[in-house]
């Protein structure tokens, strides 16, 4: 039993822990996973309700152990699939998470002994506020957020468009909030009825239904609306899913890897498509560095061969392929101790008639794996790193919008990229129709975490209403229409190639939507006023302390 005095027995303390692992399980699970594929989203509305019950009843100097206890169960499970990706990343998320909600859950704590009655809504803009704060610094990483469970819950999430995530979280968040203070109380006190408990918040349980009536009523509209739009246009895409073993390196890995990616798009090409798509890093090397700078025989006879394929081919092809650039332009591309002066972009390339029509060089980079920027600060954790094999990246800074001969606009967020709402956003504000996101997750050997990712991208396409087509290496390769219904996915880790027809949607005609114009603003709305309360709460308890210190003062005099 939880009680909610001072003084924490170990059976107490031992019974808030295992309902917060109860909890994080609950939750994990609400997600794409190992024991259910696709999740079970509808958990998503109910998992959290025994952590606040916890953050209720418990000592407030126990909250920041139990925020990082169940930070690190979560992801664990959640995100059981790191240890594949790498060991160290199976170490680090966690913590990083877990060190999250060590802050976290303080403040939670606070708010609520703080406020009165309707102090849930604070901390329901306060936990808004994290899940936003959590993805906006370096190791942001927004797997995990609440929302996104409910990625296939279309009706629900149609709201995206206005508020994104956030206001998905929120609305989410609010009554588990509510709900875990009820159960807290209940197990203080088992005569606590639940026709009690409702009838005191009646008025708040009222709003509440009303507003998700509209909410979904809101959803049901749009679908029909987007289930009843003739798109613009309709452009005929290949995507070819080679599949390759993205641990395996060298030149015949790269060669055998292209074998397979010409293989598949000649036959794709027979279905005369618009275009051809591969995979994030599908052809490598580096075509844009072994033009000017070429090295060995084989290196460069292999780029001549990509070149001559793409004469040959009959209509363009996008691929990952990492751009080499002059790392220093006072010196020869090939110094004395026969290193190469270079560095690396990840990129995109439109290859067309043989040639580098336009690259986009990737902006947002993985954290850790793919770039550092603490060296001087964190000296030994960079030789960690470094010592582990990663590979920093120099990041672009341009959200390139590429154009077909035919008129078709779209842009290349790569892999990591479409789960940052912004990054998409600022591609269609800049003129992009459809959105391509060139993926390789086969770095975790696991479908489930393709499939978490591709679980976070159907909101890209609903809070820009743009179609986004997915081309990956190993999966999921799909077509996600702008209600974020996933169309037609590819069988992961299974080489082959399908064709799809994406629709095109003009913003000069449809316009943008208020997400577009106006990214996150929800997720910055509540930040602010999360700031300004936890001030006011900070200055209020200052003047408390002064009052009690002032007036124990006089009791001495006296």
């Amino acid at each position: 039993m939880i009680d909610s005095s001072s003084n924490r027995s170990l059976r107490t303390v031992c019974s808030e822990a295992l309902l917060l692992l109860l909890s994080g399980f609950i939750f994990s699970v609400s997600f794409p996973g190992f024991i259910f594929y696709n999740g079970l989203p509808i958990l998503a509305f109910v998992a959290l309700i025994p952590m606040f019950a916890v953050i209720h009843n418990t000592k407030f100097s126990l909250t920041p152990l139990y925020g990082f206890i169940f930070g690190v169960f979560f992801y664990l499970f959640y995100n059981y699939w790191l240890k594949s990706f790498h060991p160290l990343a199976i170490i680090i998320v966690p913590i990083i998470k877990g060190g999250e909600l060590l802050v976290l859950f303080p403040i939670l704590k606070f708010v609520d002994k703080f406020f009165k009655k309707r102090r849930y809504i604070l901390m329901a803009i306060i936990y808004t506020a994290y899940t936003y704060l959590s993805q906006d610094w370096f190791a942001g990483y927004p797997y995990g957020t609440l929302g996104y469970a409910t990625y296939d819950l279309l009706p629900f999430i149609q709201i995206a468009s206005i508020t994104g995530i956030w206001g998905i979280n929120f609305i989410m968040v609010l009554p588990q909030i509510l709900l875990g203070t009820y159960l807290g109380e209940y197990l203080n006190n088992k005569t606590y009825s639940f026709k009690s408990f409702i009838k005191e918040y009646k008025i708040d349980v009222i709003v509440y239904f009303i507003v998700m009536l509209a909410i979904l009523i809101f959803g049901y509209v749009t679908i029909n609306k987007w289930d009843n739009k003739t798109p613009e246009k309709e452009w005929k895409v290949a995507t070819v899913q080679h599949s390759a073993d993205t641990w395996k390196g060298g030149f015949m890995t790269y060669k055998r890897n292209f074998n397979n990616l010409r293989m598949y798009s000649l036959e794709a090409i027979t279905q005369k498509p618009d275009i051809v798509l591969w995979s994030e890093t599908a052809f490598v090397p580096s075509v844009a560095w072994h033009e000017n700078y070429p090295s060995d025989e084989e290196t460069t006879a292999l780029v001549e061969e990509f070149v001559n394929f793409g004469k040959e081919l009959s209509v363009p092809l996008v691929t990952g392929n990492p751009e080499g650039v002059i790392k220093d332009p006072s010196t020869p591309a090939l110094l004395e101790d026969g290193s190469w002066n270079r560095d690396d972009y990840n990129s995109v390339i439109f290859f067309d008639n043989g040639k580098i029509k336009n690259t986009y060089r990737k902006q947002h980079l993985v954290p850790f794996t793919e770039y550092f920027p603490y060296e001087k600060q964190l000296p030994w954790l960079y030789k960690i790193l470094k010592d582990n094999g990663y590979h920093w990246w120099l990041q672009g800074n341009e959200p390139v919008v590429f154009t077909t001969k035919d008129g078709i606009k779209f842009s290349t967020p790569i892999c990591f990229e479409d789960v940052f709402g912004e990054i998409s956003a600022e591609f269609v504000k800049n003129g992009a129709n459809v959105l391509l996101n060139m993926t390789n997750d086969g770095w975790a050997n696991s479908d489930v975490s393709e499939m978490q990712h591709a679980a976070i991208a159907v909101f890209r396409s609903v809070e820009n209403r743009k179609a986004t087509m997915r081309s990956t290496n190993s999966g999921i390769t799909c077509l996600i229409d702008a209600k974020g219904k996933i169309i037609d996915p590819m069988t992961p880790f299974k080489p082959g190639w399908k064709i799809y027809k994406v629709p095109v949607y003009d913003s000069a005609i449809e316009g943008f939507t208020f997400y577009t114009n106006h990214p996150n603003l929800f997720g910055i709305l509540s930040a602010d006023i999360s700031y300004v309360a936890i001030v006011l709460m900070a200055i209020y308890q200052l003047i408390e302390y002064l009052k009690k210190k002032k007036k124990s003062g006089k009791k001495d005099e006296l």
